[in-house]
């Protein structure tokens, strides 16, 4: 098992993850359920914890597949960037998701107050993952490019053949 084996492993659920954390988590706002709440929050961590290893093993996925036809560095640069702000994005919302076990466990008044800004940081995470899916299916799946980064690929291939021939 190499790098972009264990990537395609474990990427999903940084993604996956705060979808179905924010189902559970309207549910226990819905049903002011403490408990469900918390499996909401425990979603959160669990993706945030994958987010760990996914960008661990990013660098060593983008090593494997670099010489495959149809690689395009532009593609993958993408994929990076929007990787890193969602990465960043879900360490919050882990971290928040931490405290607001806590207030619940404490039965703080600013328990509330962390089921609303949890629900806020998800949405902006959904988003991000979205695009971060998007991006990185685009570097292996051809089909899901649009035709300006197809002709982009293209052009990144003839240069790279080019320089092979010199």
């Amino acid at each position: 098992m190499n790098d972009a084996h264990l990537h395609l492993i474990v990427n999903h659920f940084p993604i996956v993850g705060p979808i179905l954390g924010l189902l559970v988590l309207m549910g226990g706002i819905f049903f002011k359920n403490v408990p469900i709440k918390n499996t909401a929050y425990f979603l959160f961590i669990i993706a945030s914890v994958f987010a760990v290893f996914s960008m661990s093993t990013g660098e060593g996925a983008e090593e494997v597949v670099e010489n495959i036809p149809g690689f395009s560095k532009q593609l993958v640069h993408e994929h990076e960037e929007l990787a890193e702000k969602l990465a960043i994005i879900l360490y919050l919302l882990g971290t928040v998701s931490v405290f607001g076990i806590i207030s619940n466990i404490k039965n703080h008044p600013k328990a509330v107050f962390f089921s609303y800004a949890i629900v806020v940081i998800a949405i902006v995470a959904i988003f991000f993952g979205t695009k971060v899916g998007t991006s990185g299916g685009e570097i292996r799946h051809t089909e899901i490019r649009d035709a300006t980064v197809q002709s982009i690929n293209i052009n990144d291939n003839q240069s790279s053949t080019e320089q092979q021939e010199e």
